[in-house]
């Protein structure tokens, strides 16, 4: 009989050959499958889930109910394979989506980041002009972290100038077009990366060891950051702490190009599609989420709106 860790790396390599990305899922799960080993655990059960769950730690109902789904997924795949396999029902962890407001940016606060990741402690300084890079990268792309940490440096095409993003949302792909300004501003890293490791790393973003950047180091130094700044109030837990948050660099990158839009007389509706794609989002119903979610694109919708309807009235 297979054991758990068997089954997981079977699970693990059919999911990845559709298509999905399970960076994240990967780690979780081999922290249950451990815990479960522990435990003498051979079947997946409630019970074994609600053990681990006290075990693990300190975390939002939010992420708690991230890492259910996680393992959700993983026992329905087992119990179709051995009945004796429990699936946790989704209620075990009641939680309800929202979105959150988005904290937009004012470009004062982002060149502040940038200054103070310029100015991070580093062995070797590396650290610093990694930092520096990856959070103007996000400000003026809208990447999710998770893709431009996933970037290796064959992913920029410097003769055409554009940007591959392999690992998007669900696996799909897509091509980014930079402005001269950021290919500029990643040729200058690329070269001194190159030039401190004294090699040509795989991954694009690296630590000052020359490994691949993980979401949690990101995010983690991105909220010191933001505690130094006043962006965030001081709080233990840096990574999930209160305050704005690394995402909201993809939000004010969205949010500023849509002001844009109606700022210079464009139309949204035509656009839209533009922005989508570049965003990767599934659908433009959720890029037109921002309309709503900010009030200077709601009110500003309304005025258009408004101009439209008195010009047809008047025809």
């Amino acid at each position: 009989m297979n054991t758990l860790a068997q089954e997981l790396d079977r699970y693990l390599t059919l999911r990845r050959s559709l298509g999905y990305d399970l960076r994240t899922s990967e780690r979780v799960l081999r922290k249950f499958v451990a815990f479960a080993a522990q435990e003498n655990a051979d079947h997946l059960t409630i019970q074994l889930f609600q053990r681990w769950q006290q075990a693990f730690g300190h975390a939002h109902r939010a992420t708690w109910a991230a890492r259910l789904g996680m393992v959700r997924r993983f026992a329905q795949w087992l119990h179709g394979l051995d009945a004796r396999h429990e699936v946790p029902p989704q209620a075990l962890i009641p939680y309800r989506y929202r979105h959150v407001r988005p904290y937009i940016y004012s470009a004062e606060e982002i060149r502040n980041l940038i200054a103070a990741a310029a100015a991070l402690p580093s062995a070797n300084g590396i650290r610093r002009l990694t930092y520096a890079t990856l959070f103007g990268l996000l400000a003026v792309t809208g990447l999710r972290i998770s893709e431009a940490i996933a970037l290796d440096v064959d992913d920029v095409d410097w003769t055409s100038g554009v940007l591959t993003v392999r690992r998007g949302k669900l696996g799909k792909a897509r091509l980014l077009p930079l402005a001269e300004s950021t290919q500029a501003q990643l040729t200058s890293y690329a070269k001194e990366r190159d030039r401190w490791l004294g090699t040509r790393p795989t991954s694009f973003f690296v630590s000052d060891h020359g490994q691949r950047l993980t979401d949690g180091a990101a995010q983690y130094h991105f909220a010191i950051l933001s505690q130094r700044l006043g962006l965030r109030p001081a709080q233990r837990f840096h990574r999930h702490g209160r305050g704005p948050r690394i995402h909201d660099l993809r939000h004010t990158f969205a949010v500023q190009t849509l002001l844009n839009w109606y700022r210079t007389g464009k139309d949204p509706a035509r656009e839209m599609i533009q922005l989508t794609t570049y965003l990767g989002h599934a659908s433009p119903e959720n890029t037109y989420w921002y309309i709503e979610a900010v009030p200077e694109l709601m009110e500003l919708a309304a005025q258009r709106s408004s101009a439209a309807l008195d010009q047809e009235v008047r025809v």
